[in-house]
């Protein structure tokens, strides 16, 4: 594989493949009798063409730089962390608690308190197949992806039988109490005089997304602990040879990554929903992969690949809603993107290196 420019390869490369994506997609729009520049105006417009959009836009982009943010962090250290659907869930029940069991007097005093509940229990969820992986040798893909399912599992029973209200039937908790709901970013840009659409569901937690992403660089590049994870991620027997524990690396490298995940609940299920629902990951977890391949594992990388993956959410929604495009199409436009800008990520690399690096080798 040739060796691109650096930025070339955070730039270009993943530009290429939404080009490609997008030009397949739109092949396929006009495969069904409509016209791809028309879908393509309305997914835009239906995504940053108001603050109505730009509301829904931000509060997906909040969900995907959480679990983004958790993928790089497990990515630094050659560890796969697939739970991230698992752990955001179980964040959302340490949110839950929290919020209903705790009378809060503000909701600054309730932010925080979900904040550290939330990461809590999704580091602890990530803890059982860390010391898997690291005591036991299973491997961390596995244990991750069935620890989602268990996650679902624990969840549907505390719902049903524990925190459900009596009378209901929704498996769902009740309502938090109002001084547990987040001001809305609508709310908080209007009060400084910025007109922002109200109704939509980005919240304020999108400014906790941000802090985290300032905590993910300053871990990894500016910490001893972000250098021995980035040793070992690089090569285990140089790192055990400088003096790296793997086992303690391994668990708290994972601990911080089921954390991250775990935050994703106060953006949904705090400051969207007001109330823990069953299902409310909707798939976030497995998108933040896709957000971190994307993004070069990278915070600012991932923000904006974040901001992208909100648009096509928001853009889809609004082509499914205005026009007769199938649902299912839109959903294929996201999985080619995925496709294009993760799984693909070697060809389109290549394609680049064809047209950058080869041309100034020959002629050197």
């Amino acid at each position: 594989m040739e060796q691109l420019p650096k930025w070339a390869d955070l730039i270009v490369v993943p530009l290429v493949g939404l080009i490609l994506a997008f030009s397949l997609s739109m092949l396929m729009v006009f495969a069904t009798g409509h016209d791809p520049m028309d879908a393509l105006s309305l997914m835009v417009k239906g995504a940053l063409g108001s603050t109505y959009g730009w509301g829904y836009t931000l509060y997906y982009a909040t969900n995907f730089i959480f679990t983004g943010l958790a993928v790089a962090v497990a990515f630094h250290a050659s560890l796969f962390n697939i739970g991230g659907e698992g752990q955001a869930a179980l964040g959302g029940l340490g949110v839950a608690l929290v919020c209903l069991f705790i009378p809060w007097p503000h909701w600054t005093i309730a932010l925080v308190a979900a904040t550290a509940a939330a990461g809590l229990f999704g580091a602890l969820w990530a803890l059982i197949p860390a010391y898997l992986q690291a005591k036991r040798g299973s491997h961390i893909v596995i244990t991750t992806i069935m620890f989602n399912f268990i996650a679902a599992s624990l969840l549907n029973y505390v719902l049903v039988n524990k925190l459900r209200p009596k009378g209901s039937m929704d498996p769902a908790t009740a309502k938090f109490p109002e001084p547990a709901h987040l001001p809305s970013l609508g709310d908080m840009l209007n009060a400084v005089g910025i007109p922002f659409a109200k109704g939509t569901p980005a919240n304020v937690t999108l400014v906790v997304a941000l802090l985290a992403c300032v905590f993910v660089y300053y871990l990894i590049w500016r910490t001893r602990l972000g250098y021995q994870l980035r040793a070992f991620g690089e090569s285990q027997p140089a790192a055990v040879y400088a003096g790296i524990n793997p086992v303690k690396i391994t668990i708290i490298t994972m601990m911080i990554s089921g954390a991250l995940a775990g935050l994703m609940a106060i953006n949904n299920v705090m400051g969207e929903a007001e109330r823990l629902i069953l299902g409310s990951v909707e798939g976030a977890g497995f998108i933040g992969i896709a957000v971190a391949l994307m993004g070069r594992s990278h915070p600012l990388g991932i923000l904006f690949a974040a901001l992208l993956f909100g648009a096509l959410y928001q853009g889809g929604a609004e082509l499914g809603l205005w026009t007769s495009i199938p649902r299912e199409l839109v959903i294929v436009i996201q999985a080619l993107v995925i496709l294009f800008t993760g799984a693909l990520d070697n060809m389109v690399r290549s394609i680049v290196a064809k047209v950058l690096v080869r041309p100034k080798r020959a002629e050197a």
